[in-house]
Formats: structure tokens, C-alpha cells, sequence
């Protein structure tokens, strides 16, 4: 079950806010809790499973970290095992496979019977739980935010359905004032309904309108010109409406039941370097990186090699974060790094400083070419890929693409570069306009979402790209 489906919009979601809107204050954490834990059933029993193996084993690990508030050597070593235990829980569910496969081709290569491996199926949403039990603990320890001593208050912070199966990052501080109490009134109801629409049509308008281009650019055999450089921007576009358009429902469900969480993105393709970008790209995972990995590990307290070592590290560690399917995640990640350290050296040199419009294409480039190399199915896969990229297998658009190719894919696309300038012209229009802008603002997410209502009865559920990671 997802947010974009028959059976979440027509049947658990109303019946959990009526559930949830009837039950008396107090009683509304243990509402959420419930409806969280029936939404992973849903998904899998199995999943549902280690979610609460997790949440308990963290809530009792916070409590004896603070319990041991006066022997240090004993908190740590807590606090590191505990760590170390929910690492290694999302290293099997998330590697194991691409780890045994590994193995598997070199025992093939070298001439020996193949092993008979039994694929393990990563449960929805497992690496932001992971993150957020990590950020709680080491809060914990740090004794930047109490312990919580409620285990259904801790329970609902990391299982609230809107968010943890494919984020934002939620930290313990961000909500626990909001855990204890919060306003549920008609004014944060319809303000996160708003959103919550917003997002959907991001998702089913854009996203999972392109989602036939992409399947088929990316498995071309040999692509052209046309068919690789159609299916890296069809899939700049896709990832972009699909993630953030997950994150706006997560937040709109957060503000309809009382809480606010942060914003996920800030217009991340209009971003001048690659510094910017992730400055504006999936803001909880790049903070979290930030404050419990690269300022941890030094930041860029210790010197210039120091710095581009750690900002190396932290990006091939997100690049494993994303996935354990392919290796390319890896070289994602690294990429990523590698670019960082570029501009950070670039910005701290006596080089010239490049001209808004040259920077903010180069840097939107070298994120669509890195996309290829994520989105792609294998190492080889990606080469095909770039190859056709940069001409070598023909120009011409090939037959596969020419089949799927429709007008409402081209409409999807326009409507998607649309809302990604729509924030900058926002201003001119209001100006310009005056209650006109005002009233069509208030309507068009209602009229997106009935759209999108009708194409999720249309069509099949397409699943959220991040659910997989």
C-alpha cells in the first residue's frame, strides 16, 4: 500500500483520521501508533516485524544510555553496540544480496558450481528508521535531548506512517514537544491537506507519468543520442517530482495531524554548484550526514587533504546508503564526492569565478550525467548508456522509444520544468495578477488531485522510487 493508491486514499486513510479526529487527546499517540504498525502490516507481516524489533531494542538502548549518565566508558560502549546492531541489520537486508551475487560471478568465473542464493527482500522504509533510531541514540548520548521514557511516545516518533518509509529524517528533537502536545484544528488540517495534494500531483502527474519513458530508455540496448539524453532528463524529472512529491504528502499528513516537519527540498535544479545542490537536495540526509558523520569525523577543522578525504568518505557512504542492488550507488556516491572536492578547491582558489548561468548548467549536467549512472540497472548498463550520451551509437531516436513516446509525456514534462520555475515567477504573477493568483492557488490542488485520483483508478499503483532504499 502507498500513498498513491486506491486503497490507501479510499479506505485506510479516511478511516485512520476518523479514528485518529474522534479519540480523545491523550489517546492520540496510541491511534497513530496502531495505524502506523497496521500500514507496515499491510506492506508485510516481515517488515512489521523488524520495525518493532528495532524500535524496541532503541528505546531500551536510550534508556540505559541514560541510566549510565555517569560512567562514560559504559555509555559508549552502549551507544556503539547499539549502533553497530541496527548497521548491521540494514547491511544484510540492504547488501547481502549484491554481496552474494558478487561472489556467485567470481566462483562462476573461476569454472565452480554457482551457490543457490535465496534473495532477501529489503523491508519498506528500513534506512530512514535505522537513521532515525541512530540520531536518537547518539542524542541521547550527547544529552542534547531527553530520554524518552514512554515507549508508545518513542514508538510513535519512529513509526509514523507519513514519513518513515521514505522520509524525511526525522529527528526526536524536531517532534517531542509535539509527541506530548499538539494542536489538531481545522486551519493545520487544511493547510496540510493542501500539501498533501500538492504532492500526489507531483507524484502521479509528473513522476509516474514519466515512469514508462524511463523504463525503456534505460533498457535499451544500445541507445542513441536522442534515446539516452531523453531517458536521463525524463529521469532528472521523475526522481525529483516522485521523491519530493513524497516528502510534500509525508509533511502534509505530519500538518494534518498536528505536526510540522521540515522541508525535504529547496528547489534543488536551480542550484549553481554542486555544493549548492546539496545544500538543497534531500535536506534531512544531507544534514544527518553532516552532523553525526563529517563533523564527527573532523568536518574541515583539520586542513585541506583532511577535508576532501571526509567529504569523499561521506558521499560514498550515502552512495551505499541508496542501495545494495548495484555497485553504481557506490560510484554515485563518489562521484558526488569527487565533485565536491572540485568545487570546494575551484572556490577556494584564484580562479575566476564562473558566470550564474555557465555554473548553474554545468552543475545541473553533471547532475543529470551522475542520474544515468544511479538509475541504471548495472555498471554496463550505465556505459551503454553514456556512450549513447555522447554519440557514439547514433543520433536518430530509436524504434523502443518512438513506440512509447506519447503527447502526455511531453505534457508531463512541460508541466514538470513549470513547477520547477513556478516559485520564481510566483512574485511576478501576484503582482501582476492580485486575487487571481491568490484564488487559482487555492484551486488547482484540488483540481490536480481529482486528476490524479483518476489516473491511480486508471492505471497501476506505481511505487515510490525510495521505498526501495
Amino acid at each position: 500500500m502507498v500513498f498513491a493508491s486506491l486503497e490507501f486514499l479510499t479506505l485506510f486513510l479516511p478511516l485512520f483520521l476518523c479514528a485518529y479526529a474522534l479519540c480523545p487527546g491523550a489517546w492520540r499517540n496510541v491511534t497513530l501508533l496502531i495505524g502506523s504498525w497496521l500500514f507496515y502490516g499491510w506492506l508485510s507481516p516481515r517488515f512489521l516485524a523488524v520495525h518493532v524489533i528495532l524500535t524496541i531494542t532503541a528505546w531500551v538502548g536510550g534508556l540505559l544510555i541514560d541510566a549510565l549518565r555517569e560512567d562514560g566508558k559504559g555509555r559508549m560502549r552502549i551507544l556503539v553496540a547499539l549502533i553497530v546492531f541496527n548497521t548491521a541489520v540494514l547491511c544484510w537486508y540492504k547488501y547481502a544480496n549484491i554481496v552474494a551475487g558478487t561472489l556467485i560471478d567470481a566462483i562462476t568465473w573461476s569454472g565452480a558450481m554457482p551457490l543457490d542464493w535465496q534473495r532477501v527482500i529489503m523491508p519498506a522504509g528500513l534506512s530512514f528508521i535505522v537513521l532515525q533510531a541512530i540520531s536518537y541514540l547518539v542524542d541521547v548520548h550527547r544529552r542534547t535531548v531527553p530520554v524518552e521514557r514512554s515507549f508508545i511516545d518513542y514508538a510513535t516518533y519512529i513509526s509514523m506512517f507519513g514519513h518513515s518509509v521514505a522520509g524525511p529524517i526525522i529527528r526526536y528533537d524536531w517532534v517531542r514537544r509535539e509527541l506530548q502536545r499538539r494542536d489538531f484544528n481545522l486551519q493545520n488540517f487544511s493547510l496540510g491537506a493542501r500539501r498533501f495534494m500538492v504532492g500526489m500531483c507531483m507524484k502521479v502527474l509528473v513522476a509516474d507519468t514519466l515512469s514508462p519513458v524511463v523504463d525503456v530508455a534505460f533498457n535499451v540496448q544500445n541507445p542513441s543520442f536522442f534515446d539516452a539524453w531523453l531517458g536521463c532528463l525524463a529521469y532528472s524529472l521523475q526522481l525529483f517530482f516522485d521523491f519530493a512529491g513524497y516528502s510534500a504528502m509525508a509533511i502534509g499528513l505530519g500538518l494534518m495531524l498536528g505536526f510540522h516537519f521540515p522541508e525535504n527540498f529547496n528547489r534543488p535544479y536551480l542550484a549553481n554548484s554542486i555544493q549548492d545542490f546539496w545544500r538543497r537536495w534531500h535536506l534531512s540526509l544531507s544534514n544527518w550526514l553532516r552532523d553525526y558523520l563529517y563533523i564527527p569525523l573532523g568536518g574541515n577543522r583539520n586542513g585541506a587533504w583532511k577535508t576532501y578525504h571526509n567529504l569523499l568518505l561521506i558521499m560514498a557512504i550515502a552512495g551505499l546508503w541508496h542501495g545494495g542492488d548495484s555497485w553504481n550507488y557506490l560510484l554515485w556516491g563518489c562521484a558526488h564526492g569527487l565533485a565536491l572536492c572540485a568545487d570546494r578547491a575551484w572556490s577556494r582558489s584564484t580562479l575566476p569565478t564562473l558566470p550564474p548561468g555557465l555554473s548553474h548548467g554545468l552543475t545541473l549536467l553533471f547532475v543529470s550525467l551522475a542520474w544515468t549512472l544511479f538509475r541504471a540497472p548495472d555498471l554496463d548498463g550505465a556505459l551503454r548508456l553514456y556512450a549513447g550520451q555522447f554519440g557514439l551509437q547514433g543520433i536518430a531516436l530509436g524504434d523502443e522509444l518512438s513506440t512509447t513516446l506519447r503527447p502526455i509525456h511531453g505534457l508531463a514534462a512541460l508541466l514538470g520544468v513549470l513547477g520547477i520555475v513556478a516559485p520564481l515567477l510566483r512574485p511576478y504573477c501576484e503582482k501582476q495578477l492580485g486575487g487571481i493568483a491568490l484564488y487559482a492557488s487555492t484551486l488547482w490542488p484540488i483540481a490536480g488531485f481529482m486528476l490524479s485520483f483518476a489516473l491511480i483508478a486508471s492505471r497501476e499503483t506505481v511505487p515510490f522510487l525510495y521505498f526501495q532504499f
